[in-house]
């Protein structure tokens, strides 16, 4: 029916000028209250629709953005978020794909934010993830919002905080959020999920990888993948290695030590286990008052980010900072200052402004 639907929808605006014509309408129409409805009455064009105007980085959709945000804020906070890391061919689009079909036969949505790595020179998304989970993207109880990194560290997208929210309050109660994974800052996504899972590969170093401080410190669980034909014994193996190095780790907060699964999400094995021992953590963690702590203090980690973020847009976008910007970095090419001073030089002359305003 969908098809169909987008056939004729094709079929309707065949000439460019009147195709062009339709998306300046569209554009100009955008009504953030009826986005917020629709929303809320589970439309997946309009959570698409509202998440793309979030991301925008025109200045006349903020206020926008923050309306819709804020009217879905009341409907948000009930799904259990979960955060997905690990090195490139680890398989993670397999393993999300697999556990999305699982939770979705247990009566769940699932939402996955899949953040892709961004090309240096188009900045556009490169992997493209909804090509590689084609079996859940079909299922009408999944959604699937691949969105590129662009300059933001930790493995995760400049507004992936906002869109969970929104994806919560079109009534999905399991996200899913899939990091960059190209390096060895994927720790972000820690501070906005309430269960954080690595999944790792045995046999090709990747066990003494883990073995090092940093990621593994945060995570709730590690699983190593690709548990499978010949790999099965070398993942057996791993998991004994890792099981070891826990515990030269030192206590969680949450008092409870990290699980070692291995599974093969090809073969959808291992998977169960996994989902048992995330819905184990979050029972454990609501009775022990741990799980909304945690969330407070990713509230309060965001309103400081949020500050820094917004303070730093302003201070660039200011047309005397901009003058002053070039005309240093034309001194540090002819060698007549050094990056410190400019800086320094930069800094004061803002703070000077601030205070002729105040």
């Amino acid at each position: 029916m969908a098809s169909k639907e987008n056939k004729e929808g094709i079929s309707k605006f065949t000439n460019p000028v009147s195709i062009k014509s339709f998306q300046q309408k569209r554009k100009a129409t955008i009504d953030a209250a009826d986005l917020v409805k629709s929303v809320l009455n589970k439309s997946i064009s309009a959570l698409s629709r509202a998440i793309t105007l979030i991301e925008s980085n025109n200045p006349t959709h903020q206020e926008k953005a923050n309306y819709i945000i804020n009217g879905c804020l009341p409907f948000a906070n009930k799904s259990i978020r979960i955060g997905i890391t690990g090195v490139p061919g680890v398989g993670k689009s397999t393993f999300i794909e697999t556990l999305g079909n699982h939770l979705i036969l247990q009566g769940k949505k699932v939402a996955v934010l899949a953040v892709d790595p961004s090309s240096t020179v188009s900045k556009g998304s490169i992997l493209g993830d909804k090509t590689r989970m084609e079996n859940l993207a079909k299922n009408p109880k999944a959604f699937i919002r691949p969105s590129a990194s662009g300059n933001t560290l930790g493995g995760v997208a400049k507004k992936t905080r906002e869109t969970i929210i929104l994806c919560e309050a079109a009534g999905f109660d399991v996200i899913i959020i899939e990091t960059v994974g190209v390096g060895q800052n994927e720790t972000t996504v820690a501070s906005m999920v309430d269960f954080f899972l690595l999944l790792k590969l045995a046999g090709a170093g990747d066990e003494l990888q883990g073995i090092k401080r940093g990621i593994i410190e945060m995570a709730d669980a590690i699983v190593i993948n690709k548990a499978d034909g010949d790999n099965l014994k070398t993942a057996n193996l791993a998991k004994v290695e890792f099981s070891r190095a826990l515990h030269y780790y030192p206590k969680r907060a949450s008092n409870i030590e990290p699980q070692i699964f291995t599974c093969s999400a090809l073969n959808n094995t291992g998977i169960t286990d996994v989902w048992e021992a995330i819905l184990s953590y979050v029972k454990t963690t609501k009775a022990n008052h741990f799980f909304q702590e945690k969330r407070n203090e990713q509230d309060k980690y965001w309103l400081i980010q949020t500050i820094e973020n917004q303070l730093k847009t302003t201070f660039f976008n200011s047309p005397k900072i901009k003058h002053a910007l070039q005309e240093q970095l034309s001194l540090i090419k002819q060698q007549r200052t050094t990056p410190f001073a400019a800086a320094n030089y930069i800094l004061n002359l803002d703070e000077k402004t601030a205070n002729n305003h105040g």
